[in-house]
């Protein structure tokens, strides 16, 4: 049937040529793009899923690029805690040397004190002056600020404490075990020593931590005496002793420290044929100062080997975590809280490192160092970090029972001062800051090596998964492509010719009209 009012022929041509530009013109966008989404009408699910893994890229890049500056910062820090190490070692090099009593003059003593000054306050000045983009590193910035400290807690260290925004975390420490000394409960029978005869001599080998020493006693000898001759070698073999029993006729050995690497031997080389009564080896008993609620180990002449008594360490929950201890002082570190506190101080009859119950140690208020190391902006994706003060006068912390000494008591006009000073306080308070600095900079270096470098090699792996997902959805495969380029260009042409041919069909009505 031939019509010339509707030219169906030509409106079907018309419509497939539409068509077939429409897929032409896509292949093209794709192909100049690189895309296959271009706008949402190409892949709705599909631009949903890319600009979601396109945010998560952007957070990846931000999280790895911050690790990369945390790293730096710690570089810096690090830096500065170097040069306080050597200085640390030449300060117990001058204390060393200036103990050399009989063979230094007071000039020389003066000016070694005059060096030691100096490298107190370099110190002081490197702590001061470590800085990153004018935020200080060293000078106590970056520490954690705490309040309602315990009478019961002697020190303590915050290492990492994650906070939410102006939050605050409680430590609170259950004692379940308490902390002991080694030690025993010597009894002589009386104040006196009484021995076989006037010529024997009663001789015992007193060993601990630090070393031993052997002692001789005459008959006769007090309990006094002997107890003095054993304290004044404390410093030397780790042992202190006490005067004990009803009426002050024994002795109560100790170690001067607590823990389980804490030990006192006892060895009796020549009891000296000791008459009394009640003489021996007892158990030592913490709460008991006599020998009715003890039970006996050994007599002197049955210990002629050494018979040893170790310490114990506190047994110590923090915030429901179970502690690692060593001694007195507790340390727990998770992912949330890392501190460690010393339970020595005594308050009262309240819970401490010898009394078992609850101790509410310290509230931590704010403070640290917080370093974002995540994709997603939140607590767990936060990494916390406490950098101390390590001026002189905060570090080198040394306790001799009666008194607290820092490193900066070494300097001039001091009580540890190298001139008229006591310097083996000195040196403890050097080895003990050496110690400080020597831990924070380990610390330091396993969060470089352990959490940043882990953190950035994961990162990096996130990252690269991330965008290969999103190539998958998002971009153009330019074989496929190119193959449908050339499809449609053939069907347009194609479609193009056969408009041509519709829109001639017409004219052929004019044959029929003669």
């Amino acid at each position: 049937m031939t019509r010339i009012n509707t030219n169906v022929n030509s409106l079907i041509a018309q419509r497939v040529l539409a068509q077939n530009s429409n897929s032409l013109n896509t292949s093209l966008e794709r192909l100049s793009t690189g895309l296959r989404v271009n706008r949402g009408k190409d892949d709705p699910a599909g631009l949903i899923a890319s600009q979601n893994l396109r945010a998560e890229k952007t957070s990846l890049i931000s999280a790895i690029s911050n690790a990369q500056r945390a790293d730096q910062v710690v570089n810096i820090a690090e830096g500065g805690l170097d040069e306080v190490s050597t200085l640390l070692n030449e300060l117990q090099s001058l204390v060393t040397t200036t103990a050399n009593d009989a063979g230094l003059s007071i000039e020389e003593k003066e000016a070694n004190q005059l060096q030691i000054d100096s490298i107190l306050q370099t110190i002081d000045r490197v702590a001061a002056a470590t800085s990153f983009q004018g935020q200080k590193l060293l000078n106590g910035s970056l520490d954690y600020t705490t309040n309602a400290v315990s009478a019961a807690v002697s020190s303590f260290t915050v290492n990492g404490a994650k906070l939410d925004f102006g939050g605050t975390r409680d430590v609170d420490v259950l004692v379940t075990g308490s902390a002991q000394v080694g030690g025993f409960f010597l009894s002589v029978g009386g104040t006196n020593l009484t021995l076989g005869a006037a010529t024997d001599q009663f001789v015992i080998e007193i060993a601990g931590t630090e070393g031993s020493r052997e002692l001789s006693f005459a008959s006769g000898t007090t309990v006094t005496s002997i107890v003095a001759a054993i304290n004044s070698f404390t410093d030397v073999t780790g042992v202190k002793a006490t005067l004990s029993g009803t009426t002050n006729e024994g002795i109560r050995l100790e170690s001067s420290e607590f823990g389980s690497n804490e030990f006192v031997s006892v060895k009796v080389v020549d009891d000296g044929s000791i008459t009394g009564t009640g003489i021996g080896i007892f158990n030592y008993n913490a709460a008991d100062t006599s020998t009715a609620n003890t039970s006996i180990l050994s007599t002197f002449a049955n210990a002629s080997n050494p018979i040893k008594d170790l310490g114990q360490d506190v047994s110590v929950t923090i915030n429901g975590i179970t502690a690692t201890t060593a001694g007195t002082t507790a340390r727990i570190n998770t992912d949330f809280l890392d501190v460690e506190v010393d339970l020595s101080a005594t308050a009262g009859s309240g819970a401490n490192a010898q009394n078992l119950g609850a101790i509410t140690g310290f509230t931590i208020t704010g403070g640290g160092a917080d370093f974002q190391l995540a994709g997603k902006v939140d607590i767990a994706g936060k990494v916390s970090l406490g950098v101390g003060n390590v001026a002189a006068r905060s570090i080198g912390r040394h306790n001799d029972g009666t008194n607290t000494f820092f490193l900066n008591d070494i300097g001039a006009g001091s009580s540890l001062n190298v001139v008229d000073g006591d310097v083996s306080k000195a040196q403890k308070a050097i080895s003990q800051a050496i110690k400080d600095v020597s831990s924070l900079r380990g610390r330091l270096g396993a969060f470089q090596k352990n959490t940043i470098g882990a953190t950035i090699r994961s990162l990096s792996v996130s990252l690269e998964n991330s965008a290969a997902a999103e190539s998958v959805i998002r971009d153009a495969d330019f074989a496929a492509e190119t193959a449908e380029l050339t499809r449609s260009q053939i069907l347009v042409a194609s479609a193009q010719n056969t408009l041509s041919l519709a829109n001639n069909q017409p004219q052929n009505a004019l044959q029929l009209l003669g």
